[in-house]
């Protein structure tokens, strides 16, 4: 099968692309999922999340969009069809201003369930951000390859970021992709990895649009894999990531959340009743990424 990320199509099974793997099979042993989480940089947990719950969030999402006329008019509602417009949509902000239009989508990233899976995974009392990420993705979006700490690392560097569909969701939708073994890519790591889009202003962020380059420079393997509603993955800030293409007329609705041990520095920005977010970057002109490249010689 023939995938796209960015302007390039990549195939399964080919040196640029394979199935993401899931760690259902250790899900009950805590030192195994730590383990792989180190080694492979992320764990896949097939029905992480109860099905009923993110099915029902998924309709708020999908209401909003209607009423923001969003939605192709006279099509079925659970079908997110995509309106003429083709605007995606991204609703940031604090759990207290999400509240109101979206409480499940809050019941299903703050469940008991989950923060007890990060209890044990990271060894004592868990906490998420405040803010979240929920998102509904067009026709032909997707997202730049990207470390998650140049956005969130000014509080401990151990905070691990929850990737969840809202939605059954194929990889013509635009599913998430890991590069394996990005996480050791020294080079950039001390380079684009110590930056911070706020002090730095570094145009999107993301440190490359083009999966190929990232391989063929830097090494690793792109891995990606279809999604059904209850499935999740988490990886830790430094594990490059990136989106297919949603190639689809359907929007892609899911949401990037965080969390990390409660007694570790949090980073100021995405905590509170109104986490203030990004306040400086893109305020000025930014800085384009392939100029940072540059600098930082990678």
């Amino acid at each position: 099968m023939n995938v796209t990320i960015g302007t390039r199509e990549l195939v399964m099974g080919s040196r640029y692309l394979t199935e993401l793997r899931s760690s259902n099979d250790i899900l009950e042993d805590t030192e195994a999922l730590r383990l792989r989480l180190a080694e492979e940089g992320y764990l896949l947990i097939r029905g992480f999340h109860d099905r009923g719950r993110v099915l029902s969030a998924r309709e708020d999402f999908l209401r909003r969009l209607q009423a923001m006329g969003r939605l192709e008019p006279g099509t079925p509602l659970d079908e997110g069809r995509i309106s003429r417009d083709n605007r995606s949509m991204m609703w940031g902000g604090g759990a207290e201003e999400l509240q109101a239009d979206f409480p499940r989508f809050l019941d299903v990233v703050n469940h008991p369930s989950v923060l007890d899976f990060f209890d044990r995974l990271l060894g004592g009392k868990s906490m998420t951000y405040d803010y979240k990420w929920p998102r509904a993705v067009a026709h032909g979006g997707n997202t730049g390859a990207h470390y998650d700490v140049v956005y969130m690392g000014r509080g401990t560097k151990n905070v691990y970021t929850m990737w969840t569909p809202f939605g059954d969701t194929p990889l013509e939708l635009g599913t998430l992709a890991m590069c394996l073994g990005s996480q050791h890519f020294s080079k950039i790591r001390q380079t684009y990895g110590e930056m911070d889009v706020d002090r730095d202003n570094v145009a999107t962020g993301w440190f490359s649009e083009d999966p190929v380059e990232i391989v063929d420079t830097f090494g690793g393997r792109w891995a990606t894999t279809s999604f059904e509603a209850g499935d999740a993955i988490i990886f830790g800030m430094y594990m490059m990531h990136t989106s297919l293409n949603n190639t689809t007329d359907r929007y892609r609705i899911s949401s990037d959340t965080r969390y990390q041990l409660a007694s570790e520095p949090v980073d100021e920005r995405w905590v509170g009743r109104k986490p203030k977010g990004h306040y400086a970057w893109g305020k000025t002109t930014p800085k384009p990424v392939a100029d940072a490249r540059k600098e930082w010689g990678v």
